[in-house]
């Protein structure tokens, strides 16, 4: 037996179904997880919880699992000791003595919206605490610095491959059925995906056209007109203002490049590890015995192709934690035990998305494994059927990114949509490719724009709903009633996802990341045209 055939659609839809219930992605991915055991296990629900605790145990044994596991804790660490130390209220006070208007403020909030990618919760937070002094002093809605900020977090850190949220989609697209047939390393599939994340690009590229064009439209656009109208910068009728952010205790003696320090170490040192990895996992003691004669047996972009991300990004955040340490503690920015508790109070941040990523691991397994590991073979059911049944490939990357957008906005999560969502995918894409005689690249496109709708229909849900964290995050650091940010993000973000729609649509057809764009920014143009023209 291949496969528990339909039965093994229970636990995704499970798990989709109780996550727009109860609005808890951990609780119905545990539920989500219980049915699949129980199925494997006949019923018996002393064998499935049994099973449960195995599996769990078992994606945390895996070498790259537990290494991506412990690269998220040490980054929260790492953010803990970025937050302790003030560098970020130090740095804003050197940006406000440079920026005196409120568009060179606006830029200066995007600008370093994309500098700090390594956390979405830091993100918002840290640049808030940088920005929000300055964009008050020159009297911009909080509204507009709320956007900001929740539109440089998820979309940002889910561009760069040296954050929490890329190695997670990595490791989840690295074990999904399928992947192993697109001959290419996660970390390149990942890089190759980038273009067809039509959704996080282009609200970026919206932020900028808005602060370079001032062509804003709907609520945005009337609490804009209110700040400049009465001189407050939020509307009370939304309810209070989230209270001051307590971000500064070294601020007395941070400097603006305390800041910069980590952040660049973090990017320098994993670009050099990238290549350098790859050559230490050559070294045999016999034909290759060191990493001279490693780097010389291959070209760097095949070290680059072939590194192992897990291992390249966790000896970077040690290296990284480890040398900002040593800089802080001679700056005197903190004593010994203070930096201790940032570091704890950093990890600690990070268990809600450790304990998501680990049963992010554990139901692919439940799902994809075949019934002889103690999986339900789902990927294979799906693939055959699908395959077998003529469904149209050009579909399905509009189909993953609205049921991708569906599930984290009702959610307010995108990892959890990525343990769900990519499993299924990814297969789906793979086995209709190969049925219509794909090979190549143009299969690696079918799946690269596929798995790019689920990630940009995830973060979509992420952006803008109420109940994300990134979103109370951002209407935090920027001191706006969270209602109002709600209000006047909302049509910006379904503009993005509608423009997206368009490239999708085009991109399925085409298999073409360029064909997508043009489709995606046509539309785009179109709304920045006629929007504020007519959406007052």
């Amino acid at each position: 037996m291949t496969s528990f055939g339909i039965w093994g659609l229970i636990p995704p839809v499970l798990t989709i179904t109780l996550a727009f219930l109860t609005k808890d992605v951990v609780v119905s991915l545990f539920l989500g997880i219980l049915s699949g055991t129980l199925i494997v296990a006949g019923g018996n629900p002393l064998m499935a919880i049994v099973n449960l605790t195995d599996l769990v145990a078992g994606s945390l044994n895996d070498g790259w699992n537990i290494r991506i596991f412990l690269f998220c804790a040490l980054l929260g660490g790492l953010v803990g000791m970025l937050s302790k130390t003030g560098s970020a209220h130090a740095f804003g006070k050197w940006a406000a003595d440079k920026l005196h208007t409120k568009k060179a403020s606006l830029l200066m909030t995007w600008f370093c919206g994309l500098l700090i990618f390594i956390d979405d919760y830091f993100n918002s937070l840290a640049v808030g605490t940088i920005m929000r002094p300055i964009t008050d002093k020159n009297k911009v809605s909080r509204a507009q610095l709320a956007y900001i900020l929740d539109s440089t977090a998820a979309p940002v850190c889910i561009l760069v491959p040296i954050s929490s949220w890329v190695i997670t989609v990595m490791s989840i697209v690295k074990g999904s059925e399928g992947f192993s047939s697109l001959g290419i390393s996660e970390f390149s599939f990942f890089l190759r995906s980038v273009p067809y994340n039509l959704y996080a690009v282009l609200t970026i590229i919206m932020v900028f056209a808005l602060i370079i064009t001032g062509r804003d439209y709907g609520p945005m656009a009337r609490s804009i007109a209110y700040a400049k109208e009465t001189g407050k910068l939020y509307n009370e009728s939304y309810g209070a203002a989230p209270g001051e952010l307590d971000m500064d205790e070294g601020a007395g003696t941070a400097r603006p490049f305390d800041m910069l320090f980590p952040l660049i170490v973090l990017i320098v040192s994993a670009v050099a590890l990238f290549p350098i990895t790859t050559y230490m996992l050559e070294i045999d003691g016999e034909s290759i015995k060191t990493i001279g004669q490693a780097a010389a047996s291959m070209s760097l972009g095949d070290a680059f192709n072939n590194t192992d991300a897990s291992m390249a990004l966790f000896y970077a955040v040690i290296f990284t934690l480890v040398l900002t340490y040593i800089y802080y503690t001679a700056r005197k920015l903190f004593t010994i035990r203070s930096a201790s508790e940032a570091i704890t109070e950093g990890i600690k941040s990070m268990v809600p998305a450790l304990i998501i990523l680990a049963m992010a691991w554990t139901i692919g397994s439940v799902i994809n494994e075949s019934p002889a590991d103690g999986g339900l073979g789902l990927a294979a059911f799906l693939s055959e059927a699908v395959a077998g049944g003529g469904f149209p490939i050009a579909l399905v990357p509009i189909i993953a990114f609205t049921l991708s957008a569906l599930i984290s906005f009702s959610t307010g999560t995108s990892w959890g949509t990525f343990a769900i969502m990519i499993p299924i995918v990814m297969p789906i894409a793979v086995s209709l490719g190969q049925a219509k005689g794909f090979d190549g690249a143009a299969l690696l496109n079918a799946t690269l724009i596929s798995v790019g709708a689920v990630l940009g229909g995830s973060v979509f849900g992420d952006h803008a709903s109420p109940i994300s964290d990134t979103t109370i995050l951002s209407s935090t650091g920027a001191g706006c009633p969270h209602l109002e940010h709600v209000a006047t993000q909302m049509p910006y973000a379904l503009t993005v996802a509608i423009c997206s729609l368009f490239g999708f649509i085009i991109g399925g057809i085409t298999l073409n990341a360029v064909a997508a764009w043009v489709a995606t920014l046509a539309a785009f143009v179109a709304a920045m045209v006629f929007l504020p023209r007519y959406y007052k």
